[in-house]
């Protein structure tokens, strides 16, 4: 028996028909494992079909070869043991924040008063106590996608899947979010998978590193993250981890940044 959480992704391959003729492979042969409470981050250029990969994950698209297994059940359609964050926090703009939270739980055969106790565990998870009754337009990006986690996070899934959730973020606030993420995930044990374009955010966050490259879309390498806590962006072993990262891409240039930066 695998373990609680535990997610199989087994030569995974992706095509869209064309046309009766011609046939565009997004993903192909993709193959690696999350293990519980793992934070895995996906990482490549655009087009490597990262994105493609997480929608299959979610259960959006059933249409692929492989496997998808996550606690020894193929993956078939949605299901609440994914939770999904994406790059807009897609809040209901005429609900509060805690309205917005709270109808994650619309169906949950739970009584209101034990809805109102999970709510309001879930407001205080991701510091947001005080902006209970504020609308989205009345929150700043990084408190929208904080309220966005913590309804994705309500009904305890097995998986958290993240798509570039911190993407449209400015960096001061990126760079806050990370470490609040980081809180999050080692307060609440969940297993995370993050798709981002951005190697930092990864290296900083993950315990693994899947990369991604193009034509067709193909994991190139899966790197294990073993730095020290708390991670220091600026140290030789984040930086040893970043070059690696970018070798896997098959990017010299990136390569060249990535030692040049290091050493300014």
């Amino acid at each position: 028996m695998h373990s609680e959480g535990l997610l199989e992704i087994k030569d995974v391959t992706k095509r869209y028909i064309l046309s009766s003729s011609d046939v565009f492979t997004v993903v192909k042969n993709a193959s690696f494992d999350v293990k519980t409470g793992e934070f895995v981050s996906i990482v490549g250029p655009s087009g490597c079909g990262k994105s493609t990969l997480l929608r299959l994950i979610v259960g959006l698209d059933n249409d692929y070869e492989g496997d998808i297994i996550l606690q020894n059940e193929r993956i078939n359609g949605t299901n609440l043991a994914r939770g999904i964050v994406f790059q807009d926090h897609r809040l209901l703009p005429w609900l509060t924040l805690r309205e917005n939270i709270s109808i994650a739980l619309l169906n949950a055969k739970i009584s209101a008063k034990e809805k109102n106790k999970i709510v309001k565990e879930h407001i205080s998870l991701v510091g947001l106590e005080g902006f209970e009754s504020s609308y989205p337009h009345q929150l700043s990006g990084g408190m929208a996608q904080r309220a966005a986690i913590a309804r994705a996070l309500i009904n305890q899934p097995k998986i958290l899947l993240l798509d570039e959730p911190l993407g449209a973020l400015d960096a001061i606030t990126k760079m806050r979010l990370q470490e609040e993420l980081q809180r999050i995930w080692r307060v609440e044990g969940v297993s995370m998978i993050l798709v981002t374009h951005d190697v930092e955010e990864a290296i900083f966050l993950s315990n693994k590193i899947i990369v991604m490259n193009t034509k067709p879309g193909r994991i190139t390498a899966e790197i294990k993250v073993d730095l020290p806590e708390p991670r220091d962006r600026a140290g030789v072993e984040f930086g040893v981890v970043r070059r690696k990262v970018f070798e896997a891409m098959n990017d010299s240039a990136l390569i060249h940044e990535a030692v040049d930066n290091y050493y300014i």
